[in-house]
């Protein structure tokens, strides 16, 4: 028996049908992950992931200093209180904590000292204050040689941070390939960093797909090979149509400018988290004791 709340989970994550989600739910024994694929096949969703929702509030940040440069994601429940001076004051901290000393978990940033308090302290001391649960969510840190430059962009006031890392090429280009990563969502620089396991699956649900529209398995082959190309475009930063010149993809934007893409990280605030879905009239009621 497939539940109402599966069916609105999926159809949440897909935008298909309520009728298709239940039959891609039946079809795949209730597994969400099949069924977005059974959809996708069919050619009824496009979307790839459920983790592609964006959901809890925060901010995403970056600070670069010298030859080290730092990304975080801190949330908290609401956009207003993303919004509040004092958390923005409370992912500066953690910024500057993170680039002045050596750390390579979060465990190790929590236990980080600023000013007689550890950033775990720091971060439960403003949730009390604020009244709202505040989280330290990820960071990464990147170093560079003398030869390197890093661009970053922050979009939609911090709901999306780009840090990249170029080599032989100037920190306006490396702004560029930052600002365009921002908006147009690459997963990884290059192709070879794609994990197997993405590759093969996207293979499978196009082949799939071809089928379906009743081709013949050497030109469905023919089509898979084809769209896959398009899917490498759409998810490799150096093979996308440049976002100021769409007659070059990215990669020959950097090359004609003398320089190599090197790293690329992209947060985008609550990507692969749940949404907080409120009720209004209950919280309401909840507060007055009904």
């Amino acid at each position: 028996m497939i539940s109402a709340s599966l069916v609105k989970e999926l159809r949440e994550a897909t935008g298909a049908g309520m009728l298709d989600c239940k039959k891609a739910l039946e079809a795949t024994n209730g597994s969400i992950n099949e069924a977005i694929n059974w959809l996708r096949e069919k050619g009824i969703s496009k979307a790839a992931k459920k983790a592609d929702r964006i959901a809890a509030e925060g901010l995403a940040a970056t600070l670069i200093d010298g030859n080290k440069a730092v990304i975080v994601e801190v949330n908290s429940e609401t956009d207003f209180v993303a919004k509040n001076e004092e958390f923005k004051s409370l992912v500066d901290t953690i910024l500057k904590a993170i680039i002045n000393n050596d750390v390579e978990t979060n465990e190790d940033v929590l236990k980080l000292n600023v000013d007689g308090e550890t950033i775990e302290e720091l971060i439960v001391n403003k949730t009390a204050k604020i009244g709202e649960k505040l989280s330290f969510r990820r960071f990464k840190k990147l170093t560079k040689e003398d030869n390197q430059v890093f661009g970053s962009y922050l979009h939609m006031g911090g709901k999306i941070a780009v840090l990249v890392t170029l080599s032989n090429t100037s920190e306006e280009v490396a702004k560029d390939v930052a600002m365009h990563a921002a908006a147009m969502r690459p997963t990884v620089v290059r192709r070879d960093e794609l994990a197997k396991e993405v590759v093969d699956n996207e293979r499978e649900v196009l082949k799939k797909q071809a089928m379906e529209e009743g081709k013949p398995a050497n030109i469905a082959e023919k089509m898979v090979e084809g769209r896959l190309l398009k899917f490498y475009q759409e998810s490799c930063l150096e093979e996308q149509a440049f976002i100021k010149d769409d007659s070059i993809n990215v990669l020959t934007y950097v090359k004609n400018n003398g320089g190599t893409i090197d790293n690329m990280v992209r947060f985008e605030v609550g990507e692969g988290m749940e949404k907080r879905e409120e009720d209004f009239a209950s919280e309401v009621a909840k507060q007055m004791g009904a």
